[in-house]
């Protein structure tokens, strides 16, 4: 299976017609060097600054087995380093091309499993959510960048190639998680074969929204911390507002490094329901060196 791709320009990536291809066969590709090495360290630097505005909004999500992962979820990129990530053309423009036309920022999330308690995450489709706020159609893509190396033993993401074509499943709920229906699941996975998706500092799965996926907890000495960030195409705008974001133009931004480094931070936030933590609902400006 050719589903991985590797970027030397840290400007643009060169979308080649057979990963497209791959995409829609797959419902996935792996592009290896997405994010330069220079990139990631700053990113780290970023997140791991005790000043920094993205991390005192994380929440603490049940996995339904006695851990918990952590996450902070923001639904406008702004001009701090994050937001130049979710607004740098080779993402958006890959993401556009891989979709069939322009897409907008839906929302980005950092997960983050700690060593030795970070949680896991059952088997869901994105859309399988996605679907009750008002999405039309499944024409969604995510960008999962690995800001550590991810492996089996930390909990790196498992995938079910080509499960984008079986459409959306009906999900439940585990925990503060909601699954695919797993009775569904335990006959999927006689006739699709799961892998995990390895993947080094700076790589990242692009997967499309009814991708069946899951991660185990993380049993390792070492975190495992990933932005995940979502598009969806702009003709497929929610018909009903709600949590994340309806249809916003992304400013497109390159190259990532080269970005003031003092910016201002707003936000305002609401409850999804009275059981879950607060979302960070927008940010448009974080203040915070790059």
């Amino acid at each position: 299976m050719n589903d991985s791709y590797n970027v030397n320009n840290i400007s643009r990536v060169p979308v080649l017609d057979d990963m497209k291809s791959n995409f829609w066969k797959n419902g996935f590709v792996i592009i290896r060097n997405l994010l330069s090495q220079p990139e990631v360290e700053k990113l780290k630097n970023n997140l791991e600054d005790p000043e920094s505005a993205i991390m005192r909004h994380s929440y603490s999500q049940d996995d339904g087995n006695g851990r918990n992962v952590k996450m902070v979820l923001w639904n406008h990129p702004g001009s701090d380093l994050t937001g130049m990530i979710n607004r740098c053309q080779k993402i958006v423009h890959t993401c556009s091309y891989l979709m069939g036309g322009e897409v907008y920022h839906y929302h980005t999330k950092l997960v983050m499993k700690d060593a030795k308690t970070g949680g896991a995450f059952q088997w869901h489709q994105d859309y399988g959510y996605w679907y009750r706020n008002g999405v039309l159609f499944p024409d969604l893509i995510s960008v999962q960048i690995a800001i550590d190396d991810m492996d089996l033993e930390n909990g790196c993401l498992q995938i079910l190639p080509s499960s984008h074509k079986l459409g959306r499943i009906d999900h439940i709920r585990i925990g503060e998680q909601v699954t695919a229906d797993p009775e569904r699941i335990t006959e999927i996975k006689k006739v699709l074969t799961q892998m995990p998706v390895q993947l080094t500092s700076g790589d990242a799965l692009l997967f499309h929204s009814n991708l069946l996926h899951r991660s185990d907890q993380n049993q390792s000495e070492r975190r495992r911390w990933a932005m995940i960030s979502c598009y969806n195409r702009a003709n497929n705008n929610p018909v009903k507002p709600h949590h994340h974001s309806q249809y916003t133009p992304i400013q497109v931004v390159s190259p990532i490094i080269a970005q003031p480094s003092i910016c201002i931070f707003v936000a305002h936030y609401s409850n999804s329901n009275k059981t879950t933590k607060d979302f960070l609902q927008y940010v448009a400006f974080v203040f915070c060196p790059i």
